[in-house]
């Protein structure tokens, strides 16, 4: 059948291939919601136990405040996602506006966590991924799957690093997952992939630097030039963040035709709305537990309470309850 639209796309753009974007859009996001329905990692028992040693932090009513509204707003497209999962019959029609929601509650809970661990509030979406990494990630304040990161975009310490979380796992975003295995294969190639593009960025800045350009050179052969990359590269990372806010990024503005053009995917689009919701839920539950612990005293039990009495939102406040 003749792709119209598609062809025009490719005459123009670094179009891609609308099989492989679907795969890997479709692929990871199965793997984490397998991993967290198979698994005991993200389970309330196991939160309390991760957050077990986490020390309430001295009073702050403002940052306490802005922990609140950000998991309000979490837990507003905890509700539009639940919508699209429970009440559209045609899930293809809504599958952007899914992930979108998906995206939005993964960001407003990594907010509170930066307000609860240090009170510090960040207006933009790559300074929260930078301080969230500093703040939660690196002080091993999160379950598997959402706690895998990179601590360098430099390629061997990246190679080394993914080869570290591998092990002898041969599977990657090529395979549907349905089992443990096949899921942590599709996450840690995610996790390359997104390190990766991240290198590609970066590689793009650093072109455009007074300090390249005073090398004379064109490209990263010469090693003065390959040494100016990898010093930048150096203070690169890749945390589940920045990993959420690249497939944003790819489904609502780079690909712009793979989710819903050409072939008839339906029942993966049905099983992906319902991986969107699953991840969602492990997500905000587990800012909430964190969250609860850093707050003051009482605060986060006034918080649901609050919520459950005054929110015109259809869904119930237990992904807020710890």
């Amino acid at each position: 059948m003749s792709k119209w639209l598609l062809d025009r796309l490719f005459e123009v753009k670094d179009q891609a291939v609308p099989r492989f974007a679907f795969q890997g859009t479709i692929n990871w996001m199965r793997g984490l919601a397998e991993i967290i329905n198979n698994d005991s990692c993200c389970c309330d028992e196991e939160l309390r136990s991760l957050y077990s040693n986490v020390q309430r932090r001295a009073a702050n009513r403002e940052a306490d405040t802005f922990v609140f509204e950000n998991m309000l707003m979490a837990y507003h497209n905890v509700a539009a996602l639940g919508s699209i999962v429970t009440d559209i019959q045609d899930k293809y029609d809504t599958i952007r506006s899914a992930i979108i929601s998906w995206y939005y509650a993964i960001y407003f809970s990594s907010s509170a966590m930066v307000a609860a661990a240090s009170g510090s509030v960040h207006e933009t979406h790559t300074s929260t991924a930078k301080v969230w990494h500093a703040d939660i990630v690196e002080n091993h304040l999160l379950p598997y799957p959402f706690n895998l990161y990179l601590t360098s975009l430099v390629t061997k310490k990246v190679d080394i690093e993914i080869e570290e979380y591998r092990e002898s796992n041969i599977y990657d975003l090529n395979t549907y997952p349905s089992n443990i295995d096949q899921a942590h294969g599709a996450i840690i190639s995610y996790l390359k992939g997104t390190a990766e593009y991240k290198k590609w960025e970066m590689e793009i800045r650093v072109k455009s630097s007074r300090e390249f350009k005073d090398l004379g050179v064109s490209d990263f052969r010469k090693k003065v030039a390959r040494e100016l990359r990898d010093k930048y590269l150096d203070k690169g990372m890749v945390n589940f963040l920045i990993q959420a806010f690249r497939y944003r990024g790819k489904a609502n503005y780079r690909d712009s035709i793979f989710l819903s053009y050409g072939d008839d995917n339906e029942e993966k689009i049905e099983q992906f709305t319902q991986d969107l919701m699953d991840v969602t839920n492990a997500f905000v539950r587990a800012a909430s537990f964190y969250s609860s612990k850093r707050v003051e005293n009482g605060a986060w039990n006034e918080f649901v309470t609050d919520i459950e009495n005054n929110s015109q939102l259809s869904i119930d406040v237990d992904v807020l309850k710890t």
